[in-house]
Parts: structure tokens; C-alpha cells; sequence
């Protein structure tokens, strides 16, 4: 059988991803009424961590313990990728050793090198370009919270970046409509966007972005690797803060949802972000229970 890989939400069906967050939701029921289940026992995980992370080390860390396996934490200072190995060498080494490899790093490039030699499934934990996993848990919160989000419509506002890019594969995937309000310079890819043409609308209002939407989210204004352009940012997204004005033009029932971290008084203030329409923690916990039914299609197949 093939190797599966998940480098964007495009290479699983709508049909998986969607068995796939029910599985996610049955995992976080087994795992919340004490359950034992070790699947991948004697099973490891590579994760190479070009960028730091809290939730996306912690979660598969988790995820591989409680699964009954193993997760090797890599960073550039613990292997030859830092100092210069071709990355398709380290590809065909570690994949000889590990069951699966997670990849956090910078360019997409790097990671779509790596999957094409490995012979082990290998997981984008965050590119420049994209960032699947989050679109997992978020959208894992939406149902939880609101049922079913084909249909829907998500309004994202700020950076047109790789959490943007992912919005717009799910959009695609799952059948919502996605309003996306984003700073001139500062809108997603054209190429990307143009595959989603039918359920992608761009504008700069986000008020207008906002008008009846069932989700609102965003992300911070300068991302990791973006600090040099941390004032420039904050001058072109000034207007571009999910406040209570733009969660009160959404629908009545609307929930507020962010990656992390976050920072209030800039792309959120304090009383969206602490208010009763945010599900942010539930959103991270689910990286976990996304992650591990990820992990389990991958490795073992649909369940």
C-alpha cells in the first residue's frame, strides 16, 4: 500500500477528514472517561522542530504516550539538517528508523522534499504555507460546539497566511463559505485562493466579513520569523482587531476560535478572547484528540 502522507488538508477525501473528526471525537470520549487504548504501542514518532511550538510538541508528545508509543523530539542542534545534510538523506535515514515523522519548519518545499523519499507517512505540523493540523481542531471545535459546518459561514480576519491557506483548503473540503478580511499586501496566496474560487470571498471590511458569520477567527499580526516587521504590521492591521463590534454583526450563536498564542489588544481584545462566545481552549485541547486520530489513520487506517 501507498505511504499516506498529510502535508495539507488536500491530501486526505472530505470523506476522511470528516470520518477522521468523528474518530477525533470518539478519542477525546475514550480518553476522557479513563480509557486505556495503545494502538501504537512500540510505535515512534520523528518530530523535527525547525520552529518552536508549546501546543504542537506537548500534543503529539501526548498523543504518541498515550497511543503506547514513543515520540522523538529533533531540533536543528540535534541533527545533521542543522548543519547542512541534504534533507532527502535525512529523509531516507529516519524513515528506515521511525514509524512516522512530523515536521514543523519554515519553507513547504521542505517538507514536500522529505515526503517524497520517505518511506513513512510524514505530517506538515506547520509551514509557511500551511498549517492542517490547527484546521483539524478547529474544525473538530466547530462541530462539537455547533453541529455541522457545511453550510456555515467563517469569516477570517487579518494575515492572509498559512493558517489563512489552510481556512481556505477547508472550506473546500468540509462545504462552508469562507469571508476573509485581510490588509492590502496582505492577502492570502492568488494561487491558492483561486483553487477555492467558489466558496472563498476576499474583502477589507471586516465588519462586513463578520456580517452572519457562525465562526469568527484570526491570528496574530506578525507571525514567528515576521518580528523585523512587527510595528509596519501593527500600523496596516490597526484596524483589523476582532473586537466586540465585529463578534456583534456576526450570527447570535457565533463562536470565536484562535490558534495561539494570543495577543489581546492587538489582532483580539481581552473581552472577545476571555468572552463567552470564545472556545479557544477547547480548540487547543483538540489538537490533541485531532492528532492522535490523524496519527491512527496514518499509521494503522480508517477506524
Amino acid at each position: 500500500m501507498a505511504v499516506r502522507h498529510f502535508l495539507s488538508l488536500l491530501d486526505l477525501s472530505p470523506e476522511e477528514l470528516r470520518r477522521l473528526l468523528d474518530r477525533a471525537i470518539a478519542l477525546k470520549a475514550m480518553q476522557h472517561r479513563g480509557e486505556t487504548y495503545e494502538p501504537l504501542k512500540n510505535r515512534t514518532l520523528g518530530m523535527i522542530f525547525e520552529k518552536s511550538s508549546t501546543r504542537t510538541r506537548v500534543s503529539f508528545e501526548v498523543a504518541m504516550a498515550q497511543f503506547g508509543g514513543h515520540a522523538l523530539f529533533l531540533s536543528p542542534r540535534d541533527t545533521q539538517l542543522g548543519r547542512g545534510e541534504p534533507i532527502e538523506d535525512t529523509a531516507r535515514v529516519l524513515s528506515r528508523m521511525v514509524d512516522a515523522v512530523m515536521i514543523r519548519t519554515f519553507a513547504h518545499e521542505i517538507i514536500e522534499r522529505f515526503a517524497a523519499v520517505s518511506k513513512v507517512p510524514v505530517i506538515n505540523a506547520l509551514t509557511d504555507l500551511h498549517h492542517p493540523c490547527q484546521l483539524l481542531a478547529d474544525v473538530q471545535t466547530f462541530i462539537e460546539h455547533r453541529g455541522e459546518i457545511a453550510g456555515k459561514t467563517v469569516a477570517w480576519i487579518g494575515d492572509g497566511n498559512n493558517m489563512c491557506h489552510s481556512y481556505i483548503h477547508a472550506a473546500r473540503q468540509f462545504g462552508f463559505t469562507l469571508n476573509i478580511a485581510a490588509p492590502e499586501g496582505y492577502e492570502p496566496s492568488p494561487a491558492v485562493v483561486a483553487e477555492a474560487a467558489d466558496c472563498v470571498r476576499l474583502m477589507r471590511d471586516p465588519v462586513e466579513a463578520a456580517r452572519g458569520a457562525h465562526l469568527i477567527t484570526t491570528d496574530v499580526w506578525a507571525s514567528m520569523g515576521q518580528e523585523e516587521e512587527q510595528t509596519e504590521r501593527a500600523r496596516a492591521f490597526a484596524a483589523y482587531q476582532v473586537d466586540a463590534q465585529v463578534m456583534g454583526v456576526a450570527a447570535k450563536d457565533a463562536v470565536f476560535l484562535h490558534c495561539l498564542p494570543a495577543h489581546r489588544g492587538e489582532e483580539v481584545s481581552a473581552e472577545v478572547m476571555d468572552g463567552p462566545q470564545s472556545v479557544v481552549w477547547d480548540q487547543a485541547e483538540n489538537r490533541l484528540h485531532a492528532q492522535k486520530a490523524l496519527l491512527e489513520f496514518l499509521l494503522i487506517g480508517p477506524r
